[in-house]
């Protein structure tokens, strides 16, 4: 868990970006803060960025708990404010993930260690999908046409999910440790 204190200090600092503020022509691309560091520290980023998702995951899943027990008169712009919440988070860190991915694939000449952060991103998506299916699935507007079965198959499917996602992790890790 990553805590007020750790999160700060390894947070991404935002980028201000003279050239729009002064009006002149942008001719440099943004400094990126992970460019010169050491590929352990970009997998220790990429570790830190699924620790934030997996908090995401939790904070989706408490709020449609909460939306399910504040019936019979449900409180979907609270559910709503959270997945917005989420939405946002989850695509800050996907665009973190995917800068990193680049700089393994490009700069850093890694294409394992890349593939391995391109899996990564893949399995997150097909796991938010399929979280986001099961919670439309468990709304009280499709309760009375639930298919057990499929939801089953559903939860199984976040599980196995979530395992290669480990999987994934540890290859990193792994190869990562190889790399240098």
């Amino acid at each position: 868990m990553i805590t007020t204190g750790a999160a700060a200090e390894n947070a991404v600092p935002a980028v201000i970006d003279v050239a729009v503020a002064s009006g002149a022509p942008a001719l440099e691309e943004p400094v990126w803060p992970w460019k010169d560091a050491p590929i352990r520290t970009l997998v220790q980023r990429i570790h830190q960025l699924q620790d934030e998702r997996a908090q995401g995951f939790r904070k989706l899943e408490e709020g449609h708990r909460q939306y399910l027990r504040s019936g019979p008169h449900y409180d979907f712009p609270s559910y709503r404010n959270t997945v917005h919440e989420v939405t946002q988070a989850f695509a800050a860190a996907s665009r973190e993930v995917l800068a990193v991915e680049a700089e393994l694939a490009g700069p850093r000449g890694q294409p394992l260690l890349a593939g391995h952060v391109r899996s990564l991103q893949q399995l997150e998506q097909t796991r938010l999908a399929t979280v986001a299916l099961l919670q439309l699935m468990g709304t009280p507007e499709v309760t009375g046409q639930e298919d057990p079965v499929r939801m089953q198959q559903l939860k199984k499917k976040v599980i196995k999910t979530m395992e290669a996602i480990s999987e994934v992790l540890q290859d990193l890790r792994f190869d990562a440790e190889s790399a240098e």
